[in-house]
């Protein structure tokens, strides 16, 4: 049984960072893609990055461009966060995907976490 436990979140003041951190167990997940949605209270889920397994590209949206990273460790069954230079506007449950498919776009997402809250105060 796949399962995905997040950490890392908590409560910045806006231009911190935070590493947030995703273990999967279950499985070998090297050949998976792995990926960070966020949703913030009262709107719909979003995307924000992803890593591909079979070169390692990483992909972002725009307002998290040159801020984020996404990286992964599959020794560790782990997929990172960094985000710095938080926003007010990136506060938002963070959660971790992962997939068998390599990325696309609006792809579908098999397996996700509980997720872990980032608070960012102005």
């Amino acid at each position: 049984q796949v399962q995905l436990v997040e950490s890392g979140g908590g409560l910045v003041q806006a231009g911190g960072s935070l590493r947030l951190s995703c273990a999967a167990s279950g499985g070998i997940f090297r050949s998976y893609s792995m990926g960070w949605f966020r949703q913030a209270p009262g709107k719909e889920r979003e995307f924000v990055a992803a890593i591909s397994w079979t070169d390692g590209t990483a992909y972002y949206r725009g307002s998290v461009k040159g801020r984020f990273t996404i990286s992964r460790d599959n020794a560790k069954n782990t997929v990172y966060l960094q985000t710095n230079s938080l926003k007010p506007e990136d506060t938002a449950i963070y959660s971790c995907t992962l997939d068998k498919k390599d990325f696309r776009p609006s792809m579908t997402w098999e397996y996700w976490g509980q997720g872990t809250q980032v608070t960012v105060s102005s």
